[in-house]
């Protein structure tokens, strides 16, 4: 197998790994039958009458179909939101088990087209808003949440209009505002987010089951949190919109939200109702990866689970974390060239200043003596951020992965005897998800070779990227086949980074 095949399947074991049914069922189980619990990762809840079931996220429709199986006549009704296209998609890929049965008693509204809140997502949000109002004390509510749930559980606090919302959220991320940034504004101006369905659905016991595609696992970020207690005010928010500049160009709704919004958070103790267990996460996905590629014959190292930063600087990161191993392949890896470019790494990955922080002097010391007898997988895992400049079409892992094999073939370029080019290297980044940016790839493989090839045939790779063009660029280019195409999987956990190495055989 080359390093490409390689790198697809390290890439589809990880996403398998937090597939929705398997996941699901390794961490639920119903036992007892005249008095009968719910076991959720040891955690006991008691089914004292009626189980009701909402969801919303990219993953939930296979976490539905599990569910439903689980409860069996427990379960008396489920509304689930779920994006546009899903069923079909995993009816063409053969994934049945994703599919919910005939005559389910769950409710698929399909919405959020290219993952934007749209009016059919509003009328899932809506009838998910009054199955919760109705609730009774001895009812269980089981809210299934997955990446891409804000999206699809859109309900604007009156007199704001979904689409004012969507302008403001389209400003923010246009301007490179993170995942968290994005998610503490949405949750500030909507119903359900922030806390607002677990607190509708009060006197109910409500169990969320979660599955992370944030950095960190932050309860009242995944999804913007609507079972989670807001640790965010609307003073975040104000300094958000301050941030990027937007404070003075807000709809008129929205400030008469933000003025009359509450100044601190609600407290912790209006939630002893609910019970958020978050079942799968990246760092699990990572987890399998390293075991495939450890079994592929790769001494491999698992960066962290928290990657993130503005798309451009990350790219640099992973340049110089690759040099470093082809200087250390080539007999370089201790000298003055290797400790400046260890110097630049580590300064370059305090500035990013990683969640939970990025332990590089001990991910570097691990490098130290790898030689070429064996060949290299680093795994990674997070969202990098883009600051949108031009009107072309991508994703942040096109464009990452495509700024990576930029900065390697210039590195290669502009020294004369580069250990890179005693090396093979193959760089992908994808979505766990299958889709980067409003493209139909999940994301793609480069290395300096493509990019020397692509420049041979013609084709400005930085104006490509000045354009925030990647998808164009991968397209165009050897008729796509770099481009990391996957179809929606059902799961999402962000996203993953495999970079293998390998020494060349001397002639």
């Amino acid at each position: 197998m080359s390093l490409r095949e390689h790198a697809l399947t390290l890439f589809r074991s990880a996403v398998g790994t937090v597939r929705p049914a398997p996941m699901l069922k390794r961490a639920v189980k119903l036992q007892g039958d005249g008095c009968p619990q719910l076991l959720v990762k040891g955690q006991v809840f008691a089914v004292k009458r009626d189980v009701y079931l909402v969801g919303f996220g990219k993953a939930v429709l296979g976490m539905a179909a599990a569910a439903e199986e689980i409860l069996g006549d427990h379960l008396i009704r489920g509304i689930i939101n779920v994006p546009l296209g899903i069923q079909e998609s995993l009816q063409r890929a053969g994934m049945q088990e994703m599919l919910l049965k005939p005559h389910s008693k769950i409710q698929v509204i399909e919405g959020a087209k290219n993952n934007l809140p749209d009016p059919e997502a509003l009328r899932g949000a809506v009838a998910i808003q009054e199955l919760a109002e109705g609730l009774t004390v001895d009812d269980l509510l089981l809210v299934l949440i997955s990446g891409g749930g804000s999206a699809l559980l859109p309900a604007p606090i009156l007199p704001i209009l979904l689409e004012e919302k969507e302008k403001l959220t389209k400003m923010l991320a246009s301007q490179g505002a993170a995942i968290q940034e994005l998610n503490i504004v949405r949750k500030t101006l909507s119903l359900l987010k922030g806390g607002g369905l677990a607190r509708l659905a009060y006197p109910a016991q409500v169990v969320s089951l979660i599955l992370s595609d944030v950095i960190g696992d932050p309860l009242d970020i995944i999804a913007s949190g609507p079972t989670a207690a807001s640790s965010h005010s609307v003073q975040d928010c104000l300094q958000i919109l301050a941030k990027y500049n937007l404070l003075h160009n807000l709809p008129k709704s929205v400030e008469t939200v933000l003025s009359s919004s509450p100044t601190e958070p609600t407290a912790p103790e209006d939630y002893s109702h609910v019970c958020n267990i978050i079942i799968g996460s990246n760092t699990l996905a990572l987890d399998e990866a390293k075991c495939q590629a450890e079994g592929l014959g790769y001494t491999t190292l698992i960066l962290s689970a928290a990657i993130c930063g503005e798309v451009g600087r990350v790219a640099t990161l992973y340049c110089q974390l690759i040099q470093l191993v082809c200087l250390g392949f080539t007999g370089l890896g201790e000298g003055p060239l290797s400790d400046e470019v260890r110097g630049s790494l580590l300064q370059l990955a305090a500035e990013l200043e990683i969640p939970g922080g990025l332990d590089l002097a001990e991910f570097l010391q691990a490098l130290r003596g790898l030689g070429p007898e064996r060949p290299v997988c680093i795994l990674a895992g997070g969202e990098t951020t883009v600051k949108l400049q031009g009107t072309g079409k991508g994703g942040r892992n096109q464009e990452l992965a495509l700024r990576v094999g930029l900065g390697l073939y210039r590195a290669q370029a502009t020294k004369v005897s580069s250990p890179q080019g005693r090396c093979e290297i193959v760089f992908l980044s994808g979505g766990t998800d299958g889709q980067d940016g409003p493209t139909e790839a999940a994301g793609a493989f480069c290395s300096p070779e493509l990019v020397d090839e692509a420049l041979q045939e013609g084709l400005d790779v930085e104006a490509f990227l000045s354009n925030n063009d990647s998808y164009t660029f991968f397209s165009q280019f050897q008729g796509g086949r770099h481009l990391l195409v996957t179809g929606l999987t059902g799961t999402n956990v962000m996203d993953i980074q495999v970079i293998l190495i390998r020494a060349m055989e001397r002639s």
